[in-house]
């Protein structure tokens, strides 16, 4: 486990000579394009040279965003009620896909074709994004905070406060399974804060509120790794949640991003 000293590439703001509150971020899937996200205002940023390409206003307050293929479009999980897809590059809404309570977190498929949404009124969708038809809906016993969508769409995780995470098959909403978590931390409602599935989908990556992220196997829920990130000061406090996950391009190499400010680059020993 190591934290790995790397050069800052781009200071990113909506307003010039002022800090903005990110609330959210995304990359495109091949990796050309990122959003940023205030809670009313979105940013397209090119990655090559780290330059603005568009800047809206949101028709709502943001609480998540992804982004899709080539940055054209997004989809924005909102407090209004709603998750939206948005036309990054030419402004405006493709389509609306209504939940009864706040949004919380949303994913996409690599292809954009699929939208997962997570809601406080205890339900995650699946979306097609092109017609805005309802799929799938997974009933939650409490608001579910986080979700995330594999990469071809096939395979989604949910997870909500006080009840329990699970993997499920979008096509039908039938279960794969449950990632086990300590009761103490059921009770306390202290569950994932982050997730990631790996290209192929065999694999799951999370992270949560007591500084460990923990690798999966999809097919049967097997822990296959875990890690517990540094305290920042050992004299200060110790908590600090997992806010990202993500697998590299390297085998067996990991990365997450902890709200103590560090970014950890995370190995996992050959068997």
């Amino acid at each position: 486990q190591l934290s790995v000293p790397v050069e800052r590439l781009y200071n990113w703001n909506h307003q010039q000579g002022e800090y903005t509150q990110i609330v959210a971020t995304a990359f495109s899937p091949e990796g050309g394009y990122a959003l940023t996200a205030s809670p009313q205002t979105i940013v397209l940023w090119n990655l090559t040279d780290g330059k603005p390409l568009t800047f809206w206003t949101t028709p709502g307050n943001v609480l998540d965003v992804d982004l899709g293929p080539n940055g054209d479009y997004a989809l924005l999980g909102l407090s209004d009620h709603s998750a939206v897809i948005f036309d990054v590059k030419r402004g405006g809404i493709t389509n609306t896909l209504y939940h009864t309570n706040r949004v919380r977190n949303v994913s996409l498929s690599a292809d954009g074709s699929k939208a997962l949404t997570g809601s406080e009124d205890l339900s995650a969708i699946i979306w097609d994004t092109k017609t805005g038809k309802k799929l799938q809906r997974i009933k939650h016993d409490n608001d579910v905070q986080l979700v995330a969508l594999s990469s071809d769409g096939r395979s989604a995780f949910s997870v909500s406060k006080y009840d329990k995470a699970i993997l499920w098959h979008t096509q039908d909403g039938s279960m794969i399974g449950e990632i086990p978590l300590r009761r103490h931390a059921v009770e306390k409602g202290q569950t994932f804060t982050a997730a990631s599935f790996s290209d192929d989908g065999s694999m799951l990556l999370t992270g949560g509120t007591d500084r460990a992220v923990k690798l999966w196997d999809v097919s049967d829920q097997s822990m296959l790794a875990k890690w517990v990130i540094p305290k920042r000061d050992l004299w200060k406090p110790t908590s600090a949640s997992i806010v990202a996950v993500a697998f590299s391009n390297t085998e067996q190499v990991y990365y997450a991003v902890s709200s103590n400010g560090f970014v950890h680059q995370l190995t996992r020993p050959s068997s």
